[in-house]
């Protein structure tokens, strides 16, 4: 089972922004711990803080893999593009966040991508994706 997991703008900075919203360690120092978790499956990781690039990335695996797993960060409430993007394919979308974004501004209330992903989790910190990972083995 191919599964890739897609992060937004900003997430390049886990474990220096915010850390009382995000905590303290990068995404890229989580990865392997979910790759040692989930051995049997392929997991990969795309990171970008452009929009157009994380379309293109949604649009190139998005006939072809298991499973996506998107925290699209702000262009979560900001690219109808990006929710475009995720309807158009074929593969499941799983959207992620790390906070639990109805705990903060009116604005990170509303996501263009829930009205078509599979399914919503948040609030778990980088547990998050292992949530979203265990989703798509159910």
């Amino acid at each position: 089972m191919k599964i890739l997991i897609i992060n937004g703008p900003n997430l390049n900075l886990l474990g220096k922004r915010e850390p009382e919203v995000y905590g303290n360690q990068t995404f890229e120092d989580h990865f392997p711990d979910l790759q040692f978790k989930f051995k049997k499956l392929q997991l990969e990781y795309f990171q970008s803080n452009s929009e157009g690039e994380l379309i293109d990335k949604i649009q190139e695996v998005g006939f072809s893999y298991d499973g996506i797993i998107l925290n699209a960060a702000a262009y979560t409430h900001t690219s109808i593009g990006i929710g475009d993007a995720v309807k158009a394919i074929k593969t499941p979308v799983v959207e992620v966040h790390i906070s639990n974004t109805h705990k903060r501004e009116q604005f990170r209330h509303i996501s263009y991508i829930s009205p078509n992903a599979m399914g919503v989790i948040l609030g778990f910190g980088l547990k998050s994706y292992e949530l979203a990972i265990q989703s798509f083995l159910e």
